[in-house]
């Protein structure tokens, strides 16, 4: 019996900030699985700033399903890994239903952990701040680390990970709401608001003995702002420049203050989260260990119903969350 169910699609590639008429919600129909495939029913979906890039430059297919992680439960397997019931973490987001071949399908077991941990602190996002500052940022305890984009999914991982290491912390954010928790709750000792519009003053007071470890995720100006307060062999690990995502051509703010990479011997290195599959157990392991004992902080946003997911993928770039965004699918 076929499954009547909707899923996201992409129906104009946007030309600057997306917009909800780029995307529609289609109702459709998936039928029971064949043999070696299994059916799951999608329980939350996740929306990221990486996906932004995508949707502009041909990756992602014009009237055709979206993809994006997800978790849900399996309804019906006839696959031999998979068996009804379990919880599985997937690719194929953006819909509310996906026939599925096994490829790409992780069976989780979460215990009494929340589920939707594994979409952030316990899973690519929580891996890319863990590697991202670790790995790339080679940080040392007790170093100086400057955070952009803090309150977001990633950054409030990276900044408490720098916490944990004993490291003196600045980050920065885009409401007074977002400093706020920054400030009381993850206990971040320099917060900044960078719309107050004077960044690069306030950075400069935020850091009188420099940084040594820059987690960028903004570019534009917070690139040209750090710069100048980097210390000798500083380390920038460049996980992402949202701010560049939604103009033309991908360009941010120009950066006026590179010449300070010379004789300061500063290294700016970008990667990406599959470098550090190497690490995924370690990782596991320390982060579950930070949740329980309460040094690891979270918090999620998320939107109600898959109606929901193209503003919640815009939410990402006008600063609507703090934490994690997602989507509830049922």
């Amino acid at each position: 019996m076929a499954i009547e169910q909707r899923e996201v699609h992409l129906i104009h590639h946007p030309d600057g900030m997306p917009v909800r008429g780029d995307f529609a919600i289609v109702e459709t129909s998936v039928g029971e699985p064949g043999e070696g495939q299994l059916l799951i029913r999608n329980d939350y979906m996740s929306v990221d700033p990486a996906m932004r890039p995508r949707l502009s430059n041909g990756q992602q297919p014009l009237n055709a399903p979206m993809l994006g992680g997800a978790i849900g439960k399996v309804v019906a397997s006839r696959h031999p890994d998979f068996k009804e019931g379990d919880t599985v973490q997937h690719q194929q987001g953006f819909c509310e239903y996906a026939l599925s071949d096994g490829k790409g399908v992780a069976t989780l077991n979460p215990g009494d952990l929340p589920v939707t941990l594994f979409m952030h602190v316990l899973g690519g996002t929580g891996l890319t701040a863990y590697g991202g500052l670790l790995v790339t940022g080679e940080l040392k305890d007790g170093e100086n680390v400057f955070v952009s984009a803090a309150a977001g999914a990633v950054g409030s991982v990276a900044i408490q990970i720098a916490r944990i290491k004993n490291c003196y912390t600045i980050g920065s954010a885009g409401s007074q709401e977002k400093c706020a928790w920054l400030k009381n709750d993850l206990g971040v000792d320099a917060v900044i608001n960078y719309k107050d519009g004077q960044l690069r003053k306030d950075l400069k007071a935020a850091a009188p003995e420099g940084i040594d470890v820059y987690f960028e995720n903004v570019g534009g100006d917070h690139l040209d702002a750090a710069l100048p307060r980097m210390n000798p062999l500083g380390r920038i690990p460049v996980c992402g420049m949202i701010s560049a995502y939604n103009t033309p051509g991908a360009r941010s703010t120009g950066v006026t203050t590179l010449s300070n990479m010379i004789y300061n011997r500063i290294t700016m290195k970008g990667f990406v989260v599959y470098e550090f599959n190497h690490l995924r157990e370690q990782f596991i392991s320390d982060m579950t260990g930070w949740i329980r004992d309460g040094r690891m902080q979270y918090r999620e946003t998320i939107h109600q119903g898959i109606e929901e997911a193209p503003d919640a993928l815009i939410g990402l770039f006008t600063g609507e969350n703090i934490g994690k965004m997602l989507v509830a699918l049922h």
